[in-house]
């Protein structure tokens, strides 16, 4: 029950965002899953008196697999814990491990975003984990030239000059929502983008909240002039977004910030073993022989992928080129 509670009451900021699909493994599937893409042509085809109706066109996109890989650890509860009434000890023990599944989950799926512009990086425990999309071995999720399935034209999803969240920032999204927002086939599409995501800097936080919250516009001189940014989006704040690869704070990263459309995105977590506490029993092999701890098994089984960059739209906010 103290690990539930621990594990029902962490907020699980990317799981929850709207930017990443859940998908949850049955039992003995196996421990890939291949995610594709597949698109069709916009728009129908004239039709004269009798002719034939043309054919619809479908384009299969890109693919990328997701590769499950266990977390685990083990909790002990020493014997003079559970006979000397150190029951607050045993609870800060037990509080803690329900929080690092679901933490560790979302770290995990933060560093898609974190490490974004690269197309692999080393986790906490020294892994080189591949984040490239299903477009190739050399295609980051955040790029400036990201290739279609069935086109030759190309589309960006990283905004110029990486500017800092602003109004002028926010119409600059806007307009790569607009003018490079396709299908695989090449033609526009016109999806809704209803999510900004931040860090949990302060300042662009507090700035998100005036641009999106204001009645008036934030920018006005006098409240008559709306705020036409109201309600345009879902503000999410993602907290593990700007660490490093352990999960320490990193002040480079403070003001990533993006949109993304929560219907079209295409970055997926498969769940095999959702996290769980494994509860020793008395004289069980939980029980270790030697020193009569007892040993509660943390565990938990995921893996997840990016397929491609259309659905999401970032800047670094540092004001590179």
């Amino acid at each position: 029950v103290i690990w539930q509670d621990a594990y029902d009451s962490v907020s699980q900021s990317m799981l929850t965002s709207g930017l990443v699909q859940r998908i949850n493994i049955p039992a003995n599937t196996g421990n890939t899953r291949e995610i594709s893409s597949i698109d069709t042509n916009e728009y129908l085809t004239f039709k004269g008196e009798g002719d034939q109706a043309a054919r619809g066109r479908i384009q299969q996109g890109y693919s990328n697999t997701i590769v499950s890989y266990r977390i685990a650890e083990n909790i002990g509860i020493t014997y003079e814990m559970r006979t000397q009434n150190k029951y607050t000890e045993v609870t800060r023990r037990l509080t803690n491990a329900g929080r690092k599944g679901p933490n560790s989950i979302d770290l995990d799926l933060s560093h898609r975003i974190t490490f974004g512009t690269a197309t692999s990086y080393t986790d906490r425990d020294g892994r080189t984990i591949d984040i490239t999309t299903g477009a190739g071995s050399a295609q980051q999720l955040f790029d400036t030239d990201h290739p279609l399935a069935g086109s030759t034209t190309t589309y960006r999803n990283r905004l110029a000059n990486n500017p800092r969240l602003s109004k002028g920032a926010i119409e600059g999204m806007r307009r790569l929502v607009v003018e490079e927002t396709y299908n695989a086939l090449g033609e526009k599409m016109t999806g809704i983008f209803d999510i900004l995501f931040t860090t949990d800097d302060p300042n662009t936080v507090d700035t998100a909240a005036e641009y999106l919250k204001s009645t008036a516009s934030p920018e006005a001189a006098h409240a008559g002039v709306i705020n036409v940014n109201l309600r345009r989006f879902k503000h999410v704040v993602l907290p593990r977004v700007a660490t490093d690869a352990v999960g320490a704070p990193d002040s480079d990263k403070r003001y990533y910030w993006g949109i993304a459309s929560s219907t079209m995105s295409s970055f997926y977590i498969g769940i095999w073993e959702a996290p769980h506490m494994i509860p020793p029993s008395a004289n069980s092999n939980s029980e270790d022989v030697q020193t009569d701890d007892w040993e509660f098994r943390n565990r938990a089984g995921y893996g997840m992928t990016v397929v491609e960059g259309m659905w999401v739209k970032f800047s670094s906010g540092d004001a590179t080129a």
